[in-house]
This record gives structure tokens, sequence and C-alpha cells, in this order.
């Protein structure tokens, strides 16, 4: 296995192919987890906790994700390791997005006679997060396995960030795009929206993989009856369950997981409340709300792209200050974002956005070139399974949590718009500070080590410079 990934070269062209395939991903994301809650809370007056909580539901059901992998390591579907599973996945998540529009144009039905509780909407809604939360799941991991297949071991942590760079820009994108589209409420637009997403989206994912394995298979200079082989051999050998256990077994591992399941729970906080915060602390039209959004994408893409850039040359194994500085960034984007609320301050809003941002693209950079690190080559699709459960599984508590909150300190509590967000600000900038510290306590260089990435003095010597 170590040959064939020496034998491969980094194609910046097929990266740009690749990446191509989060166009869909961004499309279907900001219809989810923007537009939807904020009709939702802010139009129908819906509380956020069950809205966050369907958002949320894909979260849960990460396991999916590790059993993807796993099974795109070991078990072929249709003559190919990863392809058929992405497709599988993506498949589900375009059936998904009509139950999505068929909900909404239910709730919307009952709110113009002046109510808000529809089963049958509830339903519909439940059915395609579940479909669009599996989806995601099950060609999540392959996906992100497949684009570190594709490039030589050096350049794997950049191939992942960029492919994570794109569905950033895309997230700035698509979330301008759609605001401008709709810039108050429309079903007859929503639906638009819904197939385009459906049409594009779909489109995208098949372009961006149509013969990937074949291609790198070749460059690694293996036979498709080769590689099965190899597989088969690796399946016979070990099974899920001892997988798992030998993985977390491994107290860098475990370490590892912590820091990303804290660092992201912190992150995501404010994904179902940023926009009904602008709406109702502010009372800002829809149209701004939704480009919050893109006001932080933007910034993280500028920095991922720069760190990209000035960081290039640098070994993934010495990425951890990198990502440090990128979560203290964070932090202090949000410890102004709650300032903003509490002393009503709307003019730093997108100053505080842009921050968080700008912290986010750094982190991310350093973050996805650790995971890669953090990685074996025979089990990569294993190891980015855990990984993607510990960001899926805590995105969706930290999601759910901030809209738990919400409810609990203004509805509840009673605490004021302004002093209710703003503690949930501040208590998110404190989890992300403290992910810095144990961050710190992870053994990046010993398993890098371990895993063979360092195999002469000098390499060691260089990444322990860090």
């Amino acid at each position: 296995m170590k040959s064939e990934s020496n034998q491969l070269t980094f194609s910046f062209w097929r990266m740009l192919r690749l990446s191509s395939f989060q166009i869909g991903s961004a499309m279907g994301d900001i219809l989810v987890t923007s537009i939807w809650n904020r009709v939702m809370i802010s139009q129908f007056g819906i509380p956020a906790a069950p809205v966050s909580l369907l958002i949320a539901l894909r979260y849960f059901l990460s396991p999916l994700s590790l059993w993807a992998g796993y099974r795109s390591d070991t078990r072929p579907f249709l003559g190919m390791r990863r392809t058929s599973y992405i497709w599988l996945g993506r498949g589900l998540m375009v059936l998904s997005l009509p139950l999505l529009g068929w909900s909404l144009a239910r709730f919307a039905a009952v709110h113009d006679v002046g109510g808000t509780a529809d089963w049958p909407g509830w339903m519909l809604a439940l059915l395609s997060s579940l479909l669009y939360g599996v989806g995601t799941l099950i060609s999540g991991s392959p996906y992100l396995a497949l684009v570190r297949d594709s490039a030589p071991r050096a350049k794997q942590g950049l191939a992942i960030s960029t492919a994570e760079t794109v569905l950033i820009i895309f997230f700035a994108i698509v979330g301008i795009t759609f605001s401008f589209w709709m810039e108050e409420f429309d079903l007859v637009i929503f639906w638009e929206m819904v197939v385009a997403t459906m049409v594009i989206g779909g489109f995208f994912w098949l372009f961006s993989i149509w013969g990937m394995e074949r291609a790198i298979r070749r460059q690694k200079g293996i036979s498709l009856p080769q590689e099965l082989a190899a597989v088969k051999e690796q399946a016979a050998q070990t099974d899920l369950i001892n997988t798992i256990r030998r993985i977390w077994l491994d107290k860098r591992t475990r370490r590892f997981f912590m820091f990303l399941s804290l660092a992201t729970f912190s992150a995501w906080m404010q994904d179902a409340i940023l926009e009904p915060f602008g709406a109702e602390v502010f009372d800002l039209p829809l149209a701004r709300t939704t480009r919050f959004n893109s006001y932080w994408q933007a910034a993280t893409v500028i920095t991922l792209v720069g760190g990209a850039y000035l960081w290039r040359k640098r070994p993934p194994e010495r990425q951890r200050r990198i990502t440090g500085s990128g979560l203290a960034g964070m932090a202090l984007g949000m410890l102004l974002l709650g300032a903003t609320a509490v002393f009503h301050q709307v003019h730093l809003i997108e100053v505080a956005l842009l921050l968080f941002g700008a912290g986010f693209g750094i982190y991310t950079f350093g973050g996805l070139s650790l995971m890669a690190v953090m990685s074996s080559d025979k089990e990569a699709g294993a190891y980015l399974g855990l990984w993607t459960i510990s960001v899926v599984v805590f995105k969706g508590l930290g999601t759910f949590a901030g809209g738990a909150l919400r409810d609990l300190l203004l509805l509840s509590l009673n605490l004021g718009d302004g002093a209710g967000y703003g503690l949930i600000f501040l208590l998110e900038g404190v989890g992300l500070a403290t992910a810095v510290f144990v961050l710190s306590r992870v053994d990046v260089l010993g398993f890098a080590r371990e895993m063979g990435r360092l195999l002469s003095r000098s390499e060691v010597q260089i990444a322990s410079a860090d």
C-alpha cells in the first residue's frame, strides 16, 4: 500500500473536479439548515427546540458513517470501493428534498389559518430529515476516503482541505444567491430552490466522481482484481467491532476524538439560532439574516485559501499550533457576538462573524490536515468514519443545544432576547477556548511515527519543531 500511495502524483485539476461534489452539498445544507429553520422559527412562530432537533437528527445517526467507511474499506459494493456507497447516499438526499417542500407547504397552510400544529407536516419533515441524514452519512466518509486515496501521502491533508474549502466557498455563494432569490418567504420560490438543488446538486454528485476510482487505480498501477483481492484479504482478517475496539483503545485516538467533539459542539451552537437572533434582537429582514452565514463562511474561505498557500509546504503533522490559533480566533468572534447581543450593537454583528469565520478557516485547514494524519492507510475509511462521527454527532448536539438554550433562556426564564442570545454565544466562546487545551494533549507526532508517516530521522526532527 505504501508503494502504491507513493506512485500517485498530486493533480490540482483532479482535486477541483472531486471538490465540485460539494456544490450540491452546499445547496442542500443551506436549504435545510439556513432557510427552512428560519422560516419555521421566525415566520411560523414554531419553537426552536423541535426545529433544531430535526436538523440535528442526522447527526445522531452518525454511527452509520463509521459503518459506511469500514464497508468502503473492506466490502466493495457493485464492483466499487467508494463510488457506489457515495451515489447510494446522495440518491437518498435527492429523494428527501421534495418531502421538505411538502412539509413546509403544510405548515404554511396551517399558519395561514392561525395554527402551528400539523402532524402530517411534522411527519413529512421527519421523513425528509431521516432520508437526508442517512444519505449524508452513508456517502460522507467514503467520499473523504476517496479524496484521501486520490493524493500522495504528503498531500492528503491538502486534498481534504481543498474539498472542504470548496464546500465553504459554495456555502457563501449559495447563501448569497438564495438570499437574493427569496428575500421574503414565498412557497413557490422555495419549491424553485428545491428543484434547482435536486437538478444541479445531483449533476455534480455524479460528475465529480465518475470514473475517479478507475483513474486512481490506473495511476497506482493495480488492476481491479488485484485491489478486490487485497480488500477481501483485509476483510477476512478483521471485522467492524474489532476494528472499532482496536482504534478506540489507542489513547491518542480517544483524545483526538474528544478534541474534535468539543470544538465542533462549541462551533455549531449558533447554527440554528443565528438567523432568529438577527430577527428577534434587531428586527432584521430575512434577506439580511440569510447572509449571516455567508459573511463568516466568506472569511473562512479567505483564511483557508491563504493558509493553504502559506503553509502548503508545512508537513501535516505540524498543524497543531495552527489549529489552536484558529480556535482562539473563533472564541474571540463568539465573545464579541455575545457582547453585540447584550449591548445591542447591531453594527458589530458582521465584524464578529468575520472574526469567527477567519478563525474557522485557520482551524479547518489545520484540523483537516490532522484528520488525515490521524488515519492509517489501510483503514482510512474507518478512521475517517470515526472522525466524521465526532464532527457530525457533536455538530448535531451543538445545534440542538443552541436551540434548546434559546427556548430555555428566552421562553421559560424570560431572560430577554439580548441577554439570552449573548449568554449562548459566551458559552460557545468558552467551549472553543477549552478545545485548545484538549488539542495540546494529543500526541499527533507519536501517532504519525507509528503509522509510518515519519520514516527518517530528519522527518521526525522537522515535525518535532512544532
